[in-house]
């Protein structure tokens, strides 16, 4: 328990097969992690040392306290583990650093994505992001039902492509102020592809649902009006706002789901409906609707868990219908007659209703949610103001001047070419903090890297001087960016934790997940040595029949024991539009949900016994004694384990291979410090 407690720091360390889109949400988790739980300045002394390179007290009382939280038992706080467990990590990235692997290009591109992912949340201006927040509060405690219709162009489109979609949009706008009806025109017109199937409509959403340029014209348009002509990264929207509510809230509901065929077997699809019928006249019946949802419902994520379902909104589910019968429950306990998605067919019990909170409870989210939304560009204006005023910096004027000679019409037309041989714009053009100096041909690259932005500023002097304003912030928000180290501990904490915890990804990934998957031989090998590890338990092969009713199990039992079949019991008993028995087949391990009320289980009918309200009886067709599994019945449990095995072993070598010195006069001044907490 204590490994796997302190694994949760080394996050990288546990990740036995991971896509680089794993990695990166892996990333947020870990920044999660890394709440602001950093203690005041500590003393700094060296803790160990291994090869000579020194790590310190402070990382590990850190390391410690930032992990208090995540470990439930007392046990799994031992200082004495936790230094070893830490030394061990210590040991597997010097091991890294021995093999180079510091110096791969893709380590180092990895290292760079998670840098600018995590710099994100300190590029910031707090009086923009209240006003931000303020604004998005205000629009969640609103639903808008909007349609759209769409004129696709790329963002780094040619003028006259841009053009030519904008005119479009201009043209289909003058329709609908002419009076043609919004639907038709859209299905003529709009050039997203899911308007064959609805029209346009998007249904009800609130605040973070749409880009922020469709949700801005959406909030700020009246009911029954359709929208100027704006841009998003998409292309140009027109949106037609149908009507404006109150935000719902969120809703926790369980529900039980019969899945349509998938192939419309009008038969089948029948069955489904009337076992779904048959389902919720057992719960009118009074039945328990999680029973019923953990034996009868056919959402496997859902059925173990009686049918609960994580809380959702307006517009987060891919069924509005669902959406719909789940909100028109009114209370708590209140069951939704059978009804139809696309999925199959459902019956809904209503656990609780969730208003919007309140903008304190929930400020820190919607900063979060900013931050990664498009509303974080306005931050970031506001940030180059700010930059402007914090970093010293200087241009080289008459080096300006001398560009302003080289750059002409050409740039409106997008043709213009960066002079390949001009020793007269070479040197320095912005200088930031005296330590920072940006060459001129950095200008001239983002001269012409921004053609295609479309600017018709005029003349071309004008132009220049614009476009060096733009290119100074994007330098010296670069320079904040890169001294980010400097600027918050935090940061650099954050930063050296990814930096050894890729290291680590790569080590484990060559020294023994990739070993433990390949080596067949060796997983043979363990897998029988630990055989034992790896059993069945004994099982069965039963037909399980349930009631609420004593009388109708004991009827039940006496047909299975005449050899009746399930079908033909299930006519006997269930009578008059009333469901008093159901079933379940297959080959059941003997701890399996009710077996384990049965003594002594043998091939045949069972006695009667009663379980949660119910009252089951098994017929028992055939059973199999506790053996040991096949290895592909269970080859990914061996391999985590081998994997477990072999990083163990791993560990042994390490402390041979490098000199390790623990300053134990300081760990127990840790301890101390710790334990006084």
């Amino acid at each position: 328990m204590l490994r796997n407690s302190l694994e949760l720091l080394f996050l990288w360390i546990t990740t036995k097969c991971i896509t680089l889109h794993m990695k990166i949400y892996r990333l947020f988790v870990f920044i999660f992690l890394l709440v602001p739980c950093f203690l005041g300045a500590q003393s700094k002394e060296i803790l160990f040392t291994i090869d000579a390179h020194p790590y310190y007290t402070d990382e590990f009382i850190r390391v410690y306290n930032k992990n208090l939280d995540l470990v439930k038992d007392d046990s799994q706080k031992d200082l004495d583990a936790y230094l070893e467990l830490f030394l061990g990590y210590k040991l597997k990235v010097a091991k890294a650093y021995k093999m180079g692997l510091q110096n791969a290009s893709a380590y180092q591109s990895e290292l760079k994505s998670y840098r600018n992912q995590l710099s994100k949340n300190y590029l910031n201006d707090s009086k923009v992001t209240n006003e931000l927040i303020e604004e998005a509060y205000e629009r969640m405690t609103k639903e808008v039902k909007a349609s759209h219709i769409l004129i696709l162009v790329d963002e780094g489109a040619s003028p006259e492509d841009t053009l030519k979609a904008f005119q479009k949009i201009k043209d289909i706008k003058n329709r609908l102020d002419a009076g043609e009806d919004f639907v038709k025109v859209a299905r003529q017109f709009s050039e997203d592809p899911s308007v064959k199937e609805n029209n346009g409509d998007l249904g009800y959403f609130s605040a973070f649902r749409m880009v922020y340029p469709f949700e801005n014209a959406a909030f700020t348009t009246n009911i029954g009006s359709v929208s100027n002509p704006f841009r998003s990264r998409f292309g140009y929207h027109l949106v037609k706002v149908i009507d404006k509510r109150v935000n719902r809230g969120e809703v926790t509901v369980s529900h039980i789901m019969v899945a349509k065929s998938q192939n419309s077997d009008t038969e089948l699809d029948n069955k489904s409906r009337q076992r779904i019928e048959e389902i919720y006249q057992k719960i009118n019946q009074g039945e328990v609707f999680e029973s019923l949802a953990q034996q009868f419902s056919e959402d496997k994520a859902s059925a173990p868990k009686g049918g609960l379902l994580q809380r959702f909104g307006s517009g987060q589910l891919s069924s509005e219908v669902f959406e719909n019968v789940a909100f028109s429950l009114e209370n708590p306990g209140a069951v939704s007659k059978p009804f139809e998605t696309s999925f199959g067919w459902h019956v809904v019990k209503l656990i609780e209703k969730h208003p919007v909170p309140s903008l304190k409870e929930i400020k820190s989210e919607l900063e979060e949610k900013i931050r990664k939304d498009e509303r974080s560009l306005l931050i970031t204006n506001s940030l180059a103001k700010k930059v402007r005023e914090k970093y010293l910096h200087t241009k080289d004027v008459k080096l300006i001047v001398k560009i302003k000679s080289v750059v002409n019409d050409e740039f409106y037309t997008q043709t213009w070419v960066v002079p390949e041989k001009a020793e007269a714009l070479e040197g320095t053009i912005l200088t930031i903090n005296k330590d920072r100096k940006v060459a001129a041909r950095l200008f001239l690259d983002f001269i012409a890297s921004k053609q295609k932005s479309n600017s018709k500023i005029k003349p071309v002097a004008k132009l220049v001087d614009a476009l060096f304003e733009k290119f100074t912030d994007e330098q010296l928000i670069a320079y904040y960016n890169d001294h980010l180290e400097d600027e918050f501990s935090e940061f650099k904490y954050v930063m050296d934790e990814y930096r050894d915890g890729l290291l680590l990804f790569d080590l484990m990934e060559k020294e023994i997940w990739n070993r433990a998957k390949n080596d067949t031989v060796g997983l043979k090998e363990y897998f029988h040595e630990n055989s034992k590890l790896y059993q069945w338990k004994k099982r069965y092969d039963v037909d399980i029949l349930s009631s609420t009713d004593l009388k109708i199990i004991e009827k039940a039992q006496k047909f299975l024991k005449k050899g009746k079949s399930l079908a033909y019991i299930k006519e006997q008993l269930n009578e008059e539009g009333k469901i008093n028995i159901m079933s379940k087949s297959g080959m059941y391990e003997e701890d399996y949900d009710v077996l384990p009320q049965f003594n002594n289980l043998s091939k045949g009918v069972t006695a009667v016994a009663s379980k949660g309200g119910y009252y089951f009886v098994v017929n028992v067709k055939d059973e199999k004694p506790a053996e040991t599994k096949e290895l592909e019945e269970c080859k990914g449990k061996v391999i985590s384990d081998y994997q477990q095995f072999l990083e163990d072993n791993w560990i042994n070598e390490l402390k041979k291979e490098f000199t390790i010195k623990v300053n134990r006069d300081v760990f127990e001044n840790a301890k101390r410090q710790l334990q006084s907490k």
